[in-house]
């Protein structure tokens, strides 16, 4: 295909972070850059009518794939679509919306790696993977306090997918070029927020930035701000990076310079716009989201070079 744009892909569960993630990573490229979509746009029925076929939006026969597929060609292509739109407050489908794509796209969503077209559209892949029992808190709260559920609801539909997703989301993580693992400390597991550790794991299908300075710098302490081990995920070799929830304002600050530093020159991002979060009304910060989110737009910027080379 004719490649025109850069492509994020960003894979995971239901309330695993997905449009936290992609907002930072946004907002930071600046959003006269960036186009972001969500796959939940291309369900196949309205919330009703799954309702009464018992047909799952996790499913991939509960979502146009085909359309996913045609679009997403489209919009590596440069060219613009007419984008369905589903409203999770109605369950309804409002009226389609055109399109055209920036110099960034962001695709998130529940199946944007299940087929290999799909696959082949994107420059980088990340799949998120919080751990269950987090992933149902950050469910519960998000839906309860933006999507219009009772609690009692939201545990139902939890239940009602725990079978489905390793069936058909999980197994995107072994297509991902980034597996993100944002969990709480072993000091204070009831953490849903701010002080999350992050677990990324660099698989070799992306040329991943060279952290030596990076490391240098996280300190020696007990608790470095960061650290590198080599292991094998999914029977391949990785880098796991560990990034510790309760690193200091001024160290994120002096690692995001660090890794700034080896991207080509130009102001490419606005770092104040990294690591925000929403916590019901109020705006929070975390500086190891922050560095995922730097590490991820690193890998778009990067890819930006090649293609202009």
């Amino acid at each position: 295909m004719d490649r025109q744009t850069i492509m994020l892909g960003i894979a995971g569960d239901s309330a695993a972070g997905k449009t936290t993630l992609s907002k930072g990573i946004a907002d930071a490229l600046g959003e006269d850059q960036v186009t972001v979509i969500c796959c939940d746009h291309y369900h196949r029925y309205d919330r009703q009518r799954r309702n009464e076929l018992g047909v799952s939006a996790i499913a991939p026969e509960g979502n146009y794939i085909d359309i996913m597929e045609q679009h997403f060609r489209l919009l590596r292509e440069g060219k613009p679509i007419l984008m369905p739109v589903y409203n999770h407050s109605t369950g309804k489908f409002d009226p389609p919306r055109y399109v055209q794509p920036t110099k960034y796209v962001i695709i998130e969503g529940l199946l944007p790696f299940h087929t290999r077209i799909m696959r082949l559209c994107f420059d980088v892949k990340v799949y998120l993977n919080p751990p269950e029992d987090l992933r149902y808190k950050w469910k519960i709260k998000r839906d309860t306090a933006k999507r219009g559920y009772s609690t009692e609801q939201v545990q139902a539909s939890l239940e009602k997918r725990k079978d489905l997703s390793p069936k058909y989301i999980h197994p995107q993580r072994k297509k991902a070029d980034l597996i993100v693992r944002f969990y709480p400390p072993d000091e204070d597991t009831a953490e849903t927020g701010g002080h999350l550790n992050a677990c990324l794991v660099l698989l070799p299908t992306l040329p991943h930035p060279d952290l030596t300075d990076l490391l240098a710098h996280s300190g020696n302490g007990r608790r470095p701000a960061m650290q590198l081990e080599l292991g094998r995920y999914e029977s391949k070799p990785a880098d796991f990076l560990q990034i510790d929830g309760s690193v200091s304002a001024n160290k994120a600050a002096e690692l995001e310079r660090i890794i700034a530093h080896n991207l080509p020159p130009g102001d490419y991002l606005d770092f104040t716009k990294l690591g925000k979060f929403q916590s019901g009304l109020e705006e929070q910060q975390s500086y190891p989201l922050a560095l995922t989110q730097l590490l991820i737009a690193y890998h778009m910027i990067t890819a930006e070079e090649a293609v202009i080379a």
